[in-house]
């Protein structure tokens, strides 16, 4: 039998850059969460996937909604990541966002933003497995720009050369 914090302590040697994935819920409020599973599917269509555990309320507003945006942070986005880490807090209190076509909720000064439609979803053990389709895109070109990671339960960014 495995040892699920100890499977977590393994997984976490995986490091992952930090996304918060957002949306809209039934009352058109905006809703989000942090995520670092997060990953590209296929270029051609163009897919990415993330996975979420399926208690968490932002979840169903994606599910109803049927679309959600990927805001993959910069690596002075920390606060960010821990702001949208909590339950029930205002996660939205001081941060700065436009909508685009959905009307999701695109986080200004990320180092990519991706618009998407609910492609398919996904039975995956406590987690629940979101792709979608991405219909509009923007990424920071600015080779200097480094991204947020997470490594063995640590906020971290990739070494300046």
């Amino acid at each position: 039998m495995i040892d699920t914090r100890e499977l977590r302590n393994a997984l976490g040697c995986f490091a992952t850059g930090i996304t918060v994935i957002t949306a809209l819920d039934e009352s058109k409020a905006p809703v989000g969460l942090t995520a670092n599973s997060f990953t590209s599917l296929s270029l051609d269509p163009p897919l990415v996937l993330f996975c979420v555990d399926r208690t968490i309320k932002s979840f169903q507003a994606i599910h109803a909604n049927r679309h959600f945006a990927v805001n993959i942070l910069r690596e002075d986005q920390e606060h960010i990541s821990r702001q949208f880490a909590k339950s029930g807090a205002d996660k939205w209190n001081g941060i700065k966002f436009e909508c685009w076509d959905t009307g999701c909720p695109i986080l200004s000064g990320c180092i990519a933003n991706l618009e998407c439609d609910v492609e398919q979803v996904f039975e995956g053990g406590d987690h629940i497995i979101v792709v979608g389709k991405v219909r509009r895109m923007v990424f920071d070109q600015d080779s200097e720009c480094r991204p947020l990671l997470y490594f063995k339960g640590k906020y971290g960014a990739v070494a300046r050369s």
